[in-house]
């Protein structure tokens, strides 16, 4: 028997109870719609939120980058790696943000694997919403903190653990989504922030789904809840709404300045490029310009619940652009991706372990690049699969 048998014989069972990854691959630009396996197909995957991902004014500042500054980083931030462009960028985010300062990073995912083991260790207790974001979970893994997840966006449920748990520790922290990527219903984070404050707990939130998205322009979920100077940190990405690569944490100074000492990531791999920088750059400048974009996000997204919801279909709790049509079991929706696919729309089935068994889904990702067009044709695609397969009537 060879030592990896195990592996041939677990892809087996993945492939056998629906919950086989099949991975699709693109050969176009991120837009409306994408060529996919060779296949024009309309696109509902995708977290370009605001269309930016090919944007002619971002492509222009990430080719003009490369031209004045090359291609490759070279180095770690703290050795030999950033630019005036990183300044800049972390600069500008700070302003957008309405906070102190901000760092850069090459991915939200790293962003908090720095940040959390940054804040707390292995005398320190974390609290963090029951359905947190695999890099929120592995950032806590790493610091070696105690990890007490309180039940999914209760207030209740979080004092009640902070009541039986904080006095056992040194140290504390609050960590939530912003928007809950696979739902997409948000955290009620003016109560969380009342529960930090009565207990002086370090409050951090990762705004991934949320910046671009909600808040006044796009400004993200401590906008949204008018929290400015009272979350202290706000984790982000720059890989969906701003259409390129990167994360952010922004905040405090000081913990701003901690995490230039001591974030892992920050230290330890090689700086984000200049295009990449360049381009983000261009995003803030469109965002600040401007709320067209997400105005135009908001109102695909409300026309297309409304019409799904119309048909029967279940669109779950979400509060964005995020439309997750429930359907159950992992094989069904891995027939329904198929047979979206055939019909020329691209959505994609996610099931356990993404979501949890028997919440398996097409997740139906709205962005301001789909048209009114665009939408109908998706809604017609689903009524005709639903029907087919017996999801609606």
């Amino acid at each position: 028997m060879s030592k990896i048998d195990w592996i041939t014989q677990e892809i087996a069972g993945l492939k056998e109870a629906g919950l086989y990854n099949t991975i699709r691959t693109l050969s176009s630009p991120q837009g409306a719609w994408l060529v996919v396996d060779g296949k024009k197909v309309l696109n509902f995957c995708s977290n370009n939120y605001l269309g930016l991902a090919n944007h002619p004014r971002i492509v222009a500042a990430a080719k003009d980058a490369a031209d004045k500054y090359g291609v490759g980083p070279g180095a770690v931030r703290s050795i030999a790696g950033t630019m005036d462009l990183h300044l800049e960028l972390e600069k500008r985010l700070a302003a957008f943000k309405g906070v102190e300062a901000a760092i850069t990073f090459q991915s939200g995912f790293n962003a908090n694997l720095a940040t959390i083991p940054a804040l707390v260790g292995k005398e320190d207790v974390i609290f963090s919403d029951r359905l947190n974001h695999a890099s929120i979970i592995d950032g806590c893994r790493l610091s070696g903190g105690k990890i007490i997840a309180y039940e999914h966006n209760s207030p209740e449920s979080l004092e009640e653990a902070i009541k039986a748990n904080l006095s056992q520790y040194r140290r504390a922290l609050i960590v939530t989504d912003g928007v809950f990527s696979m739902d997409g219903d948000i955290a009620p984070l003016d109560k969380i922030y009342e529960v930090a404050k009565k207990y002086d707990i370090l409050l951090m939130v990762d705004d991934a789904h949320g910046e671009g998205v909600i808040g006044k322009g796009g400004r993200g979920i401590v906008d949204h809840f008018g929290l400015h100077g009272k979350v202290d940190v706000e984790v982000g990405t720059l890989s969906k709404a701003f259409g390129v690569m990167g994360g952010v944490v922004a905040g405090d100074k000081a913990i701003v300045e901690w995490l230039r000492q001591r974030g892992r990531p920050f230290l330890f791999s090689s700086a984000l490029t200049a295009p990449d920088t360049a381009a983000c750059l261009a995003a803030v400048d469109l965002l600040e310009e401007s709320t067209e974009l997400v105005d135009k996000l908001w109102s695909n997204s409300n026309y297309f619940k409304a019409e799904m919801k119309q048909l029967g279909f279940d669109t779950g709790v979400s509060q964005t652009p995020i439309t997750p049509v429930m359907l159950g079991e992992a094989p069904l929706a891995q027939q329904f991706s198929r047979e979206l696919y055939a019909e020329g729309v691209f959505g994609m089935a996610i099931g356990y372990p993404t979501v949890p068994q028997g919440k398996a889904r097409i997740r139906v990702m709205i962005s301001a690049a789909h048209s009114t067009e665009d939408l109908d044709q998706g809604l017609e695609a689903f009524a005709k699969v639903g029907k087919r397969l017996g999801v609606i009537q």
